[in-house]
């Protein structure tokens, strides 16, 4: 019964841009995902650039919006720094661990 149905030429491209509309729709909102998660920058690991974190590590004092800054920069370097022999002790205190939170900087699992 179905073989009796015919398209007529004239709508087939109507049909077929019909159909495509759902996976021209998928792909379009995939792309637009993907180049959302994607870096816009590459980071500079420069562990002096943590600097106005400083009396935060070291004392326990609230992180200041300038060190919370510098976190959230640095943010993609933790795991280098916590396998430098003169930096990891910084990022494993928990004064380090303080000041992360206090910025809303999750902790580096790595």
């Amino acid at each position: 019964m179905l073989s009796n149905i015919r398209i007529f030429p004239e709508m087939q491209g109507d049909v077929i841009a019909h159909s495509m509309k759902p996976i021209l729709l998928l792909f379009l909102v995939s792309a637009l995902l993907l180049s959302a998660a994607a870096p816009t920058a590459s980071v500079t690991c420069n562990p002096l650039e943590l600097s106005p974190c400083s009396s935060a590590v070291l004392s326990g004092a609230r992180p200041s919006a300038a060190c919370c800054a510098k976190l959230k920069e640095q943010q993609p370097c933790f795991c280098q720094y916590k396998k430098n022999p003169s930096l990891k002790d910084y990022v494993n205190s928990d004064n380090g661990k303080k000041a992360l939170k206090g910025c809303g900087v999750p902790i580096p699992s790595c």
